[in-house]
Parts: structure tokens; sequence; C-alpha cells
């Protein structure tokens, strides 16, 4: 039945922030263990992967699929995650049939061998172990360890270094002396090792380099050597053919493809067979035989999924549903991703190669509403400042049950990811269409500087940080107004941690927007660099300007330093356990406003680190945020509790 007229952001939903907390499990981490089972009928391979457990105070759990059937060999209270680089990532391994992971609560390894209790094999310490892969013929595993000071208070960083692990728990240093360590992969022979590692003030998007050793008889490592990449040659990704021969992806053409040692790409594009390293263990290709491999890469924003012929480069695409494949695994005569497309939640399917067919193993959402309340995007491209072209996904409302009013423009959301290093993506969330489904048109841009569109336009943030990414945000907004997509009174914006620096530049150096929304966004540069982890250090010298030296850029740059510009109501949303941009960045921005006299309103939530799992605080800021935004429209139920104050509102 439709509905009367109904003002837009006011519309019924049936998608309400209670089922958005419970109804997106988080998945990630694919991998494949060969294992043959007693079973012959049973499938050869079993893929495993992480499920995210919202309903228990964000647990991570392994999933797989085994002899056909779903198991989960980690419950409560198991919570498989690493922290190391606080992002985490390649927190397990499996080798057949034995599980190896790092448990959250007490950062040591465990060993589950088949259906057995998992057993913890390092001692306690202040020590993180991340990216594992397994040396099964040394009876251990070859890791990234992070080794933290004894003293938690102690401003000292911790030593990152590749590590074995023994079963028994003996640990030994490979290798060190770089900042940082990743990607350890063990050639199909066992008596190769090739890594990658940079070293401060890079990221490890900006440039790596890729190691080779011989693994001694002792299994140390012999000489190192400088395989390819750089100061300004980001690596990423290096993977062991069948045939022992080493690949990688280099972005040394400005564009991240595939190469093959000493043989150049093997297949030359303008697209992305890659991503940034903000986690560990992603994987965006493999190989089905020797002489093929299976890839997914990035086509100005969307995922496309290929064969790939080694001998001579010809691509060959795999029909699929999806426009943003995160993950690829190959397997015997199959591939595992975890993919999704803007009417498909992120899930993780099985598709055999020989026949196409595809079978789901697992949906971020179980039951998704009905189609009549779903926003399909649309990939849209803008002018912005400069002679920029920005690229964005806009999201008209949606909802079946309701007629707007003929004369209004609907109010709108602009969201500047966060990174920002980092894209937005077409896949379904509940999170967006939690908004959608009210009358929120909602604008999510891929800002110069995100990634999937080539080295070139993510290099347009260097030094540009708070500057090209508020710009594209504030000519998105105009752009809708001026496609008559939006009423330009109930202009939005909001973002989370570095797209909460945006959101905070664009209201403070733009007239714009009308409200905004910050997720443990960043206020203070000065602050981030010096409350700041040991991964993400020194990013701002790429981002800003390197220190000493630029002190009144980034005093600029701050918004913090800005207040007496801000005159948008604001709210802000902080994790009060945030390493990665601690409490006291809102809070400083909070207490200013405050002062100002100006309208705003404070969620802090305990337990939440930089990121919120739990399904109360995703419940908690969704309710306080819509009602933020009725409130300050004029558009809210009376009638209705208040989920959160707001200061300096009058009555």
């Amino acid at each position: 039945m439709t509905l009367p007229a109904t003002r837009f952001g006011t519309w019924p939903s049936p998608i309400g922030a209670a089922v958005v907390a419970a109804g997106a499990t988080p998945l990630s981490s694919l991998a494949i263990d060969a294992y043959a089972y007693a079973d012959a009928d049973a499938d050869a391979d079993a893929i495993y992967w992480l499920a995210g457990r919202a309903s228990e105070a964000g647990r991570t759990t392994v999933q797989r699929l085994r002899a056909g059937r779903i198991e989960e060999p980690t419950p409560a209270p198991l919570n498989v995650r690493t922290r190391v680089h606080e992002y985490g990532g390649g927190a397990y391994a499996v080798d057949g049939g034995t599980l190896f992971f790092s448990h959250h609560a007490d950062n040591r390894l465990y060993r589950q061998e088949g259906d057995a209790e998992a057993v913890a094999f390092t001692a306690p310490g202040p020590q993180r172990f991340a990216d594992f892969v397994v040396d099964r013929a040394r009876s251990r595993l070859i890791a990234v360890r992070e080794q933290h000071p004894d003293d938690p208070a102690s401003h000292e960083q911790p030593v990152n270094t590749l590590c074995a692990v023994g079963f028994d728990g003996v640990e030994t240093v490979l290798a060190g002396g770089h900042d940082f360590y990743s990607s350890p992969r063990l050639s199909p022979d066992g008596r190769r090792l090739a890594w990658l590692t940079w070293d401060h003030p890079r990221m490890p998007w900006q440039g790596t380099e890729l190691w080779l050793a011989d693994i001694l008889d002792d299994g140390t490592l012999g000489t190192p050597a400088l395989v390819a990449g750089g100061a300004d040659e980001a690596i990423c990704q290096p993977e062991w053919a069948p045939d022992g021969r080493l690949y990688f992806v280099t972005d040394r053409s400005g564009w991240w493809n595939i190469h093959r040692q000493g043989h150049g790409a093997v297949c030359a594009m303008e697209a992305e067979f890659a991503g940034p390293h903000w986690v560990f263990g992603n994987a965006m290709y493999g190989f089905s035989s020797a002489t093929e491999i299976v890839c997914t890469y990035i086509d100005q924003g969307v995922s496309r999924l290929a064969r790939l012929a080694v001998a001579d480069g010809t691509l060959t695409p795999i029909d699929n549903p999806y426009e943003e494949i995160r993950e690829l695994r190959a397997g015997a005569g199959f591939i595992a991703v975890l993919a999704g497309s803007p009417t498909i939640a992120a899930e993780i399917a099985r598709i055999d190669l020989a026949t196409g067919a595809r079978t789901v193993l697992a949906r971020s959402i179980e039951s998704l509403p009905d189609v009549g309340y779903l926003s399909v995007p649309h990939s849209v491209s803008y002018p912005s400042e400069n002679g920029r072209t920005a690229h964005a996904f806009y999201y008209p409302p949606k909802n079946r049950d309701v007629t707007a009013p003929a004369e209004e423009k609907p109010p709108a959301i602009v969201i500047g990811h966060g990174g920002p290093t980092s894209m937005a993506t077409s896949t379904l969330k509940l999170a967006t269409q939690f908004w959608t489904s009210r009358g929120f048109g909602v604008l999510d841009v891929n800002y110069g500087g995100s990634t999937g569109f080539g080295r070139a336009y993510r290099d347009l943030l260097r030094g540009q940080w708070g500057v090209v990414d508020v710009e594209d945000c504030v000519a998105g907004a105009r752009w809708l107004v001026d496609q008559g997509l939006a009423d330009d009174a109930r202009l939005i914006i909001r973002g989370s941690s570095a797209g909460g620096l945006t959101v905070l530049n664009a209201l403070a150096f733009h007239d714009v927007f009308k409200l905004g929304a910050s997720y443990y966004g960043v206020a203070d540069l000065q602050g981030l660099d010096d409350d700041s982890h040991k991964f993400e250090s020194h990013y701002t010298d790429y981002l800003i300007a390197p220190q000493p030296g630029a002190q009144q850029l980034y005093l600029e740059r701050s918004p913090i330093h800005h207040t007496d510009k801000l005159a948008c109501p604001m709210i802000f949303f902080q994790g009060l356990d945030d390493k990665v941009v601690p409490p006291q960045q809102s809070e400083a921005m909070v207490q200013a406003l405050q002062e100002r006299g100006v309208p705003v309103a404070y969620v802090p939530l305990e337990g939440e680190g930089h990121g919120f799992r739990k399904g109360d605080s995703v419940v908690r800021a969704l309710e306080a945020e819509l009602y933020f935004y009725l409130r300050l429209f004029g558009l809210h139920d009376p009638a209705q509790p208040a989920p959160v104050r707001i200061d300096n509102l009058a009555a």
C-alpha cells in the first residue's frame, strides 16, 4: 500500500538500525586447504574464511566448508584476530586440516588439528603475529612478528621482523632491520622465501621492496636478493606459480599489474590487479595451473573477473554477477571469492572453472529487504576543481511504500571514505540503504587519492589531504543540486577516520553543507602524528608534508585550529579504545563547538576501537545520527525519546 505523500527523510522503513547491526556479518580472509578426505565423493579442498559476530562483542571466528558441510572450528571465546599494524589481517593459516591462528585476547598463536581443541604454542608476551605461511617440512610457521615494548606506556615503537615460529613455540628471527615486513611466501619446493619490506616515511602503496632468499639447511636465510621495488614503486602480493616461478604485482607503469620475475608484465592494462596494503593477507589473483592465472582487477572502480594466459597475456572474462571482488583464492578446478554487487551483499562463493556454476557458501546478510526498498547506485563522474574529474556512486531515495511531495527535493548525504587511500564500492550495504529507504540521497565519493583509478589519481592527494578530498566532496554536493537531485538547504557530509578530516574541513572552509557527522575523525594533524601507531606514524609526510618544517601547513589543515569558522551543527562518534585516532581528537572538537554555542552532539562508545564491531554500538550510532539530522531539519517526531543530547540547541 502506498502511503500519502511523505516528506523526504521521514519515510517509514523496514531497514532499522537493529537490522543494520544484526543483518551484516563481516566476512574476510579467504583460504583454501588442499585436504584429502576419506570420503571419495567429498570435495577435495576445504574453503575457509572469517566471519564477524556483532552479537558476541565483535568476536571473529573461522568458518569452513568441509566435505559439503559448513563448520565453525573456533567457537567462543576464541577470537581469531591480530592487531599487527593495528589494522591486522592475515590472522590464520591452514595446512592439511590443521588450523593455526592468532587469538586476540592474548596475542598467542594456537594450533588446532582437525576437530581437536585449539592449543596455544607460543608464550604470553608483548609480541603479535600475522601473515602466516606454514613451513611443513621444518615444523614451523613463518610470520610477521611485531614486538611491542614490555611497558605499554612506553613511547618506544614496536620492532617488526620476519620470524619463524616453531610448533614448539621457539621463535627465530629470519630477517630484520627494516621498519615493516609483509607477505612471506614459501616456494612450492620449500627451498626459497620471498617477502616484502618498506621503511619510514613510506606507506606500502608508495614504495616497497620484494626480496628473495634461499632457505639454508639450518632453516635460516641465505643472503637476500632484491627482486623489484623501491621508494617510488609499490609491490604487493608476491605469489609462486606451481612451476616455481615468482610473480608479483607492481605499479611501475602507473597501474598495479601482474609481473613475472625477469619477464615484465603478464598483461599490461590501465587497470588495478591489487589494492593498497592496509591489512595482511589479501589476494586478487591465484593460479589454476602453471600456465593460467585466475584474477580480479578494478576497471574504473568496478571489479572484473578473468582467466589470464601466462604465455601471451590473453585475458578471458569469467561470467559472474559481481561488481566488487575483494578477495580471490584458486583451488583445484575452482575459485573462491569474497564479492558483492549493488543487489548482492558481500558473500563467499565457489565458482567452478569448468562449468561456471556458482555456489554461495556464506552471506554477510542472510535475509535481504524486499527490492522495493533497495536503492541501486549509479556510477557518476563530475567536474571538480582545477580541471579534475571526480568519481562517485549516487544512490537515489527508494521506498516502494512512499510517494514524495511533488515539489520537494530530497536531503542528500555526501560520504567521504576513510583511508584516505581506499575506495567507495557499489556492493549492497544496509548501512547505506538505512538512509535511502528513509528518503535521503547518498553520494559515496571516490575523491582524488582513492584507489582503483591508477597511481596518478591516487597521487592527487600527495601533499593535498584536506584540500583535494574536500574539493571533490563539495563539487559532488553542488553537482547533485545542479542535477536537481538534492535540496541545497539540506546537504549533509559524513565520514569516518580520514573521512572525518574531510568532513571537518569541508564545514570549516566551505559553506555548502548544513550538517556534518564525524566518525572517529581526524581533527588535529599534529596530534595525530604525536599519538599515532607505528604503521601510520609518518603517513602525513606524504599526505601533508614532512616534519619538521611544515608546522604552519599542519596548522592550516587541522580543523581544531579553525573552530572559529565552524557554524554548522555536528555530531561526533568515537570509540574510547581507538589507538588509530585517539578519543581526544573528537573530544577537543566537541568542546570547542560547545564553547562557541554551535549545536553539537557526542556519542562515546566503550569497548570500541577504530571502527565499531558491537551490534549495540551500531544501533546507538545510527539512531543518534538519524535523530540529529531530523531534529536539526525540523522533521523529528517530538513524541519519540531523544537518543542523544544535542548541546546548544534551543527547545
